[in-house]
């Protein structure tokens, strides 16, 4: 049961969200968080045009139009525009988990149709957004992590490239010693070192790398650099959209949907993660604020398609710099977003970051894939791995690595399905979907009831428990504690409901299932109520402001309950209780 006492105050955040630093603090911060994350956001889109084999006037507008996509949706995440933004500070940029099949799409049908497909995925976002409560039973955390594993393995080819990409006639240790030295400086540095100098360690290797290429071996051709203004606009490359919707199109867009999902999925994991550390007294995971970053997240992938750009998505570097600071404030997020912007007008710098060997890329890639494989392996283990989940996961990675590499029946698997079949993210994510589908469908049977919030519902939520005791064979101990969860968890639904005029009323579905001897209960319903998971912290104060008719609901519902979780979308509230039929102490009545 999610709670919080006072003694778990956290007393290291100076600036909480709604609270406003110093200015010349919040543009020093802003211009830290901007140069740390600089790096990726320019490096991605060289990375895929590059390999892809794009043009240089491409590569530059896709560099510019990247920084300014994630000023703007950055800012968005932090000021929040209607039910687009999460209210917090979440660093937004482009993403490596899209590189596999962007230069796949850039090679098959161009730029034009990259960006139809980037558009197309983008509604995907709004879509879960909108129906992240609906949905959350088939595209859970279990799906996330399975396609995050997967995504080391679609990029491994692409690194490989770039680590033998050295002009001719270098000597034959170039790649290896420039990639070996930025790898070590990126790998030891945070091993070696915390607090500030590890954030930094993806920079001091990139510069280290790059340091021996130039200086070592001549391989860092800086005549571009050399070239560019120091302030200005890239040449207008706008590569249009390609509406032709051929068949490449059609392959592609299933590959695309499934890392939409991942990118939403790690959305989500930032989104959680940033309010874990924005607050001083813990609170209850706010869904609205997740809505809103992923909503975000969706915008900014649809200007990013329409700018003909790379998608973006939210930068967990971010939550670790807000964590060592102690500053949260939203401001912050607007002066990242102001210098993000302010950077896509520098075309020296661009041209800098842009010119960096490909040994180095690759080495620097290497870390991120790594990171990413294990941020995967995280969500899995945190979701849990028994027999079930382990066997889906399992089943879907081995598949997702076999068509990646053409293992499996290659001479059976050509033309569209070759495209189709050939990317293991794709493979694996609609394995693991499938899968996760046919578990949920075939799993046990739930009872459901569906009725109105008023002064009668409670007799017929209490029928409805009895039923549900009765058909799983429960004693009368079990039925007890079910049927005093049911009443106390009325009173406070109906809290808003008393305030609510006829004609509003609003509807509750109930859903009850069993696990074992233990019976999970789902309120769902429509409220104004705050968060019960935050109020069942405040009992613990000594003058939390709760009145004592309110705390008594509360205080019974803790004591009967084994877990309590209220997850507040918009629109919507689902009250989650676990009730086990041995007594669980969970508090002080």
């Amino acid at each position: 049961m999610a709670g919080s006492g006072p003694g778990l105050a956290r007393q290291d955040v100076r600036f909480e969200p709604d609270e406003r630093p110093p200015l010349p603090m919040a543009a020093g911060l802003g211009v830290q968080y901007a140069l740390i994350c600089l790096a990726s956001i320019v490096l991605t889109p060289t990375v895929m045009i590059t390999v892809a084999g794009g043009s240089t006037e491409y590569l530059s507008w896709a560099v510019f139009a990247a920084l300014v996509i994630s000023g703007v949706t950055t800012a968005i995440q932090a000021r929040r525009v209607g039910r687009i933004g999460a209210g917090y500070v979440l660093i937004m940029g482009s993403t490596s988990a899209f590189i596999a099949v962007s230069v796949t799409a850039i090679e098959q049908g161009g730029p034009g149709m990259l960006a139809v497909l980037i558009i197309a995925s983008s509604l995907v976002q709004f879509l879960l957004a909108s129906r992240m409560a609906l949905l959350r039973r088939v595209f859970t955390p279990t799906v996330a992590g399975t396609v995050l594993i997967l995504i080391p393995v679609t990029l491994t080819p692409m690194i490989l490239r770039k680590l033998a990409e050295v002009p001719a006639g270098a000597p034959t240790a170039t790649g290896p010693l420039v990639a070996g030295v930025t790898l070590a400086v990126t790998v030891l540095v945070p091993l070696r070192f915390s607090g500030a100098l590890r954030l930094w360690a993806p920079a001091l290797g990139i510069v280290a790398g790059s340091l021996v290429a130039g200086l070592g071996f001549g391989i860092y051709d800086l005549s571009t650099v050399y070239e560019a203004r120091w302030i200005g606009l890239p040449d207008l490359a706008y590569p249009g959209l390609d509406l032709s919707f051929r068949p490449e199109f059609w392959a592609l867009l299933p590959s695309f949907l499934m890392v939409t999902l991942v990118s939403a999925m790690d959305t989500l994991g930032d989104a959680i993660a940033i309010q874990r550390v924005s607050w001083r007294r813990p609170r209850a995971i706010d869904f609205r604020s997740i809505q809103g970053a992923i909503a975000a997240d969706g915008a900014g992938n649809l200007l990013s398609g329409l700018a003909g750009t790379v998608p973006n998505t939210t930068y967990g570097v971010g939550i670790a710099v807000a964590e060592l600071t102690g500053v949260t404030s939203r401001a912050i997020g607007i002066c990242v977003g102001v210098v993000f912007a302010a950077f896509a007008f520098l075309p020296k710098l661009l041209a800098l970051i842009i010119a960096i060997p490909g040994p180095v890329v690759a080495a620097y890639f290497i870390v991120v894939v790594a990171l990413i494989f294990v941020f995967g392996m995280k969500i899995l283990l945190q979701e849990g791995l028994d027999y079930r989940n382990g066997l889906v996961v399992g089943v879907a990675f081995w598949l997702g690595i076999v068509f990646q590499f053409d293992w499996i029946y290659p001479e059976h698997i050509t033309g569209a399905w070759e495209e189709f079949l050939g990317n293991g993210m794709t493979v694996g994510g609609i394995t693991v979907i499938l899968l996760t589908i046919f578990a949920e469908v075939t799993g046990g049977r739930r009872l459901r009831l569906k009725t109105r919030l008023s002064d009668d519902t409670w007799s017929e939520v209490d029928a409805f428990l009895v039923k549900f005791a009765a058909r799983r064979g429960w004693d009368e101990e079990m039925e007890t504690r079910l049927r005093a969860v049911g009443e106390e968890t009325m009173q406070i639904l109906g809290r808003a409901e008393a305030e609510t005029d006829a004609d509003d009323a609003r509807s509750l579905l109930l859903i009850a299932s069993s696990d074992g001897p233990a019976a999970d209960l789902e309120f769902i319903a429509t409220t104004d109520e705050k968060n019960v998971e935050d109020q069942l912290a405040m009992l613990s104060e000594v003058a939390a402001g709760v009145p004592v008719e309110a705390e008594t609901p509360l205080r019974l519902l803790r004591h009967y309950a084994s877990s309590i979780r209220h997850q507040q979308y918009h629109d919507i509230d689902i009250l989650t209780i676990r009730v086990e039929s041995a007594p669980q102490v969970a508090g002080d009545f």
